[in-house]
C-alpha cells in the first residue's frame, strides 16, 4: 500500500498540524480520507459573514477542493463527520440544506452530526470531514 499525503495550495497552510488530504493506493480502490475542514479561505479568514450557513458552506467548498486535489469528488465520498459547536435542532435543516447543495439527489454518504464544546479555534463553529473510496490507482 502507498500513501500519498497531499496540501493542496487553495487550502490554508496547516501542515506543521496535519495533512489536508491522506491518499491510500491499493489495487483496486484507493480511500481518501479527507482532515476536518473548516469555513475559511486559504489566508484563514472566516467565510463570508462568519454566521454558521457561511461557515458551513465554506467547509464544503474547501472539502470539494481537497477531494479535486486526489483526483476524487463528492460522488466517491462514504462517509461525512460534521462536527457542530453547541448543536441545536435547529441547525439540522441549514445542514441538509448544505449537503443537499454539495451531494445533490443522489443516495446520500453515511453520516456522524457530532455536536462539540469547541473546535480548534473559537471563531470556527462547524468542521467537516470525509472519508471516499474510489477505483484504480491512477489519481493524485
Amino acid at each position: 500500500m502507498k500513501l500519498t499525503h497531499l496540501n493542496p495550495p487553495e487550502l490554508p497552510d496547516w501542515s506543521s498540524l496535519f495533512s489536508q488530504v491522506v491518499i491510500a493506493e491499493g489495487s483496486p480502490l484507493r480511500v481518501i480520507a479527507v482532515s476536518g475542514q473548516v469555513g475559511v479561505d486559504r489566508s484563514e479568514a472566516v467565510s463570508g459573514d462568519g454566521s454558521f450557513a457561511a461557515q458551513l458552506d465554506g467547509a464544503f467548498k474547501n472539502l470539494v477542493v481537497a477531494l479535486s486535489a486526489a483526483s476524487c469528488s463528492v460522488a466517491e465520498v462514504v462517509k461525512l463527520t460534521i462536527y457542530v459547536v453547541g448543536y441545536s435542532y435547529e441547525k439540522a435543516e441549514i445542514i441538509r440544506e448544505t449537503v443537499g447543495r454539495y451531494f445533490g439527489s443522489r443516495p446520500l454518504p453515511a453520516c456522524s452530526l457530532i455536536g462539540v464544546e469547541a473546535l480548534a479555534r473559537p471563531e470556527f463553529q462547524v468542521e467537516v470531514e470525509a472519508l471516499a473510496i474510489a477505483e484504480g490507482c491512477g489519481g493524485a
